[in-house]
């Protein structure tokens, strides 16, 4: 109940917040409203929103859909199963802010920042809030390469509303010294956010290895276009402290109840867009991928039962059944239909019992993901600490016990792990490029839902799991698998300048087939 009550809380003081336009014209002044900067709300917001915004266009329906997780019948939201309609890559775009009065993210960090900078004792907020930035940031330049960045945010305080782009380059290297600076500067003493902090409720132990864990990611992103700079900060990570114990994971917490914003945003989002009631039809025609469910099938991964169900009834008047039984578990090809298929209701989707839940937490940074990471940093010569295949161990141990947090429908036993341990084996002898698939392909599965953002980065980054490409006609890339997301068009339309300047330096193009800095 305190934990409804918060969410619920901030939810409604997010609401309240976002009606305010900090003094633009007083004309438009909303007199109901705070004109004061309230750190602690903006940063729930900002925590919340940086997660949430745009996922079902974003994540589910362009990234979940081309890394094949997903799949559709349909044309209109097959922007990442057919390569159409590349404006559902638009969405995080928001993140910076709409108009003047609409904060976004970037905008509410900024006036956070700001606001504390005044005080020595706000050291703690300070760095927890450059450090979410940072996380914030990363998000949006690996999605669409250069933007704005040191002029981002200024529209309040500035009236800057054309930010200038940042290179990706540029930007990588400011915020991993962002995130160096604000773990040094962490101080035990000081105040923190307390419950405002939805991840951590101010914990500064925890928060370091989240931004040493955040800092190892950041680098291992380099290793194809600055090798030398990637070893710098992957040691400089593993040495400060990352997050290898489960007690550690990065999570928030939600709650099921009246309140909307109060419930997690994947279920939420997924069953508004597709799983709304067992049997028939689905608004936007999505089933899990037929790649992801043979892989788990074939692997005879435990994670299937805990994700997957096929609907099935004993006549034509009987309720549905969730299903979770591994053998009518089936995925739909993607780009394979366009119009409904007589075997619909055979297909697989999500479990209401796990990721359909309300109250399902959202995994922000795991130790499934950092051991993975670590198993890497072992094959480059960067990491000593464990073996490739230690490390790869408890990335699957941990990415599998991680379901558990989902209800007791998500408990695997130690008994399956073992199993699936055996049966699928680190392959030590390999080569190295056999070795990274095995790991590549491991992190498509340990970060399904928990973050289809990262999964599309290290598939851009080392080309694992190998995907086939779907080439529906009239897709929009050639029959390649999108790479990038696309600006609006707003941009080019009232910061025309520098998107001009930005994409020309980009190779000249803005559509799902271009390429970020580091993607080689």
């Amino acid at each position: 109940m305190n934990k409804f009550l918060k969410l619920s809380y901030m939810a409604m003081m997010a609401a309240f917040i976002s009606s305010c336009d900090n003094n633009f014209e007083e004309m438009n002044v909303n007199p109901n409203a705070s004109r004061d900067v309230v750190p602690g709300f903006l940063f729930t917001r900002a925590q919340l929103t940086t997660v949430s915004n745009n996922y079902t266009g974003g994540a589910y329906l362009t990234i979940g859909q081309s890394m094949q997780h997903f799949s559709t019948y349909k044309e209109v939201p097959a922007a990442g199963d057919k390569y159409f309609n590349y404006t559902y890559s638009t969405g995080n775009w928001a993140l910076f802010g709409g108009d003047p009065a609409t904060a976004g993210a970037v905008i509410d960090l900024a006036q956070v920042i700001d606001a504390l900078k005044t005080s020595p004792d706000n050291v703690n907020k300070t760095s927890v809030s450059r450090i979410w930035r940072a996380y914030l940031y990363h998000r949006l330049t690996d999605l669409y390469g250069d933007i704005p960045y040191t002029d981002a945010g200024k529209a309040l305080t500035d009236k800057n509303f054309t930010p200038k782009y940042d290179t990706q380059a540029f930007i990588y290297a400011d915020m991993l010294k962002e995130i160096e600076e604000s773990i040094a500067a962490f101080d035990a003493s000081k105040p923190t956010f307390g419950t405002a902090d939805l991840i951590y409720g101010g914990n500064v132990a925890q928060w370091k290895k989240f931004g040493y864990s955040l800092m190892l990611r950041l680098g291992m992103h380099l290793t194809e276009v600055d090798p030398a700079m990637a070893e710098t900060w992957v040691k400089k990570a593993i040495a400060g402290g990352v997050i290898t114990a489960d007690a550690d994971l990065a999570k928030i917490d939600y709650v099921d109840g009246s309140i909307t914003a109060s419930r997690n945003f994947i279920s939420a989002g997924l069953m508004s867009t597709d799983y709304v009631s067992p049997g028939g039809d689905n608004v936007e025609g999505g089933k899990f991928a037929k790649t992801l469910i043979d892989h788990l099938k074939t692997t005879s991964d435990p994670r299937l039962n805990v994700i997957s169900v096929v609907w099935t009834r004993a006549s034509d008047k009987a309720p549905y059944v969730a299903d979770t039984a591994t053998a009518l578990q089936k995925g739909m090809q993607n780009a394979a239909f366009n119009g409904l298929p007589t075997n619909f209701d055979q297909y697989s989707e999500p479990n209401p019992a796990t990721i359909l839940k309300y109250n399902a937490p959202l995994l922000v940074m795991t130790p499934a993901e950092i051991h993975l990471l670590l198993a890497e940093a072992n094959l480059r010569g960067w990491y000593s600490g464990a073996t490739a295949e230690a490390s790869y161990n408890a990335a699957v141990t941990s990415g599998l016990k991680q379901w558990s947090l989902f209800g007791t429908a998500g408990v695997i036993s130690d008994a399956k792990i073992a199993a699936y341990l055996k049966a699928n084996p680190f392959n030590a002898t390999g080569t190295a490029a056999q070795k990274m698939e095995q790991i590549g392909t491991q992190k498509w599965v340990s970060l399904l839902l928990e973050d289809e953002y990262e999964i599309f980065a290290n598939w851009r980054r080392t080309g694992y799991p190998k995907l086939t490409p779907t080439n529906y006609p009239g897709n929009l890339t050639g029959g390649q698998i999108p790479t990038r997301f696309v600006i609006p068009d707003t941009e080019e339309q009232y910061n025309r300048e520098n998107f001009y300047e930005a994409r020309t330096r980009q190779g000249g193009t803005n559509t799902l087939s271009s390429k970020v800095w580091w993607d080689k």
